[in-house]
């Protein structure tokens, strides 16, 4: 019994440095590379996952990465409405924004989910900063254009959204300051228009945008599902690693549809843009983060020009 323990020991101690030995290529591949890394789905609500991402986000900057973090959170926008006797309106998937939302978006965004997550960075020895898309106009947006809905006689019209918009600029600069004093950066995804008004933004376009102004080797987006899948119903079914092309004939075929569509969008246009690769990933295992980008297979689904 005592030598099957030595053993079993002594297979767990090489595992461990077989994933260590695995890891080194990617390590010195991706030195002082920037990674930008969006929060959503399981990471963002389960309290064991949310500071586990946060330790792995901190492994990242002390192995000589640069990672840098934006988030969403539109459930927990959505609960903090109902609390305070305000019902959510979603047109298009888009959250309807009047001026009392967007104080409630902004008290949700920057003052609790925004903290939270710099405070779980620097549990971890990391050092977080939170900012904004307003901080020194990171994120100068515009108001968007009223959505086009049918009713139900067939007749189309225009809904204003509110105080949605779409990103006009990005200004890197207080980025670029934070990345190189060793800091991570933790972004909530609101902008600023010309006169200085609030704008609620994707937080996913966000995380894409910003990738591609700073230069990203990657982008990667934690979500709930496993990845591009050609089967919906079958996780095992995932599309590990697709081009630009490849992806675009997915979206024709219907394969890639409803929620996976921005996301993946998002992705094609960031590599388009000079990053590198894109990754969409399942924020429900542990340690995703850390399994897409230091093995060899991954576990979700990469996107490259």
């Amino acid at each position: 019994m005592v030598l099957l323990k030595k053993f079993e020991s002594e297979a767990y101690k090489m595992e461990a440095v077989n994933i260590l030995v695995e890891a080194l290529p990617y390590i010195k591949q991706f030195h002082k590379n920037k990674i930008m890394i969006k929060y959503g789905g399981h990471a963002m609500i389960d309290t064991q996952a949310k500071v586990s991402t946060a330790r792995d986000t901190v492994l990242l900057k002390y192995v000589g990465m640069q990672p840098i973090v934006t988030h969403g959170g539109g459930p927990e926008i959505s609960r903090s409405m109902n609390k305070l006797g305000k019902e959510p309106r979603f047109i298009g998937g888009l959250r309807v924004t009047d001026q009392e939302t967007m104080e409630i978006v902004k008290m949700v965004l920057v003052g609790k989910i925004n903290t939270e997550i710099v405070s779980n960075i620097g549990i971890h020895g990391g050092k977080g900063v939170g900012i904004s898309g307003k901080d020194n106009l990171l994120i100068k947006a515009c108001k968007r254009a009223p959505h086009v809905v049918v009713d139900s006689n067939g007749e189309e019209k225009k809904v204003d959204l509110g105080l949605v918009g779409d990103i006009e600029s990005i200004n890197t600069e207080i980025i670029d300051v934070l990345t190189s004093n060793d800091y991570i950066p933790i972004i909530s995804p609101i902008g600023v228009d010309k006169n200085g008004e609030t704008l609620n933004l994707n937080a996913d376009t966000v995380a894409g945008d910003i990738a591609s102004h700073v230069g990203a080797e990657k982008l990667i987006i934690l979500t709930d599902v496993p990845g591009i899948l050609e089967d919906t119903e079958d996780p095992e079914s995932l599309i590990r690693m697709v081009n630009i092309h490849e992806t675009k004939e997915l979206i024709d075929e219907g394969i890639v549809k409803d929620g996976m569509l921005p996301k993946v969008q998002t992705c094609m246009d960031a590599v388009k843009n000079g990053v590198s690769s894109a990754h969409i990933i399942d924020g429900r295992i542990d340690h995703s983060l850390l399994l897409e980008i230091f093995t060899k297979s991954g576990i979700g689904t990469m996107i490259t020009k």
